[in-house]
């Protein structure tokens, strides 16, 4: 794999971190760039490790991962995204109710559920030519920044939507889980 498609395929598996982040980030009060950074570096990491294991269950496994993935990932961002609806409708204190940050558990969750696909590109790099650690590594990078960027991008839109950017990120995120399970299921 030449290291323009390397750039392209790690930009391209950072996209739904990349909108999922905007609603993480509007859900906030006001985060700061180091919340940012935490979440950036947390969904990197996950996004990191996602290709390793698929690439370790290689061929074998390949067809299961491949026929179950987008269900997986459909599944935990509508959750997530109800959850954020509710949230948003709650009827509380707008701006003082807002976390400061997320916890580590819902920023995991949220950054597996946008990670299922990279564990399937992971299964198809298992049998090409490419350095599986060096592309694991641009994989995690280009979603770090990405979702460092969406955290303060969404920081900037929660100022102007107000708690209803809750609502609008949960539905984002319903979105992407629609889209990657219609994706997966047009090619069928």
């Amino acid at each position: 794999m030449n290291p323009i498609s390397l750039i392209f395929l790690a930009f391209a598996m950072s996209t739904d971190a990349f909108a999922a982040a905007i609603g993480k980030g509007a859900s906030l009060h006001k985060p700061r760039l180091s919340e940012a950074l935490r979440t950036g570096l947390i969904f990197g990491v996950i996004e990191a490790i996602t290709p390793l294991i698929g690439w370790a269950i290689g061929q074998a496994a390949a067809d299961y991962v491949q026929n179950w993935d987008h269900w997986i990932a459909f599944t935990l961002l509508l959750l997530l995204g109800l959850h954020m609806i509710y949230n948003g409708f709650k009827d509380d204190h707008e701006e003082a109710e807002k976390p400061n940050q997320h916890g580590f558990l819902i920023l995991a969750v949220t950054a597996f559920a946008t990670s299922i696909d990279a564990l399937a590109v992971g299964v198809g790099l298992a049998f090409v030519d490419v350095n599986i650690l060096v592309a694991a590594l641009a994989i995690g990078l280009a979603t770090t920044l990405m979702v460092t960027l969406g955290v303060m991008l969404g920081r900037a839109l929660g100022t102007v939507v107000g708690k209803r950017a809750e609502i609008i990120g949960g539905v984002v995120l319903m979105l992407i889980g629609a889209t990657i399970l219609y994706e997966h299921l047009s090619v069928q």
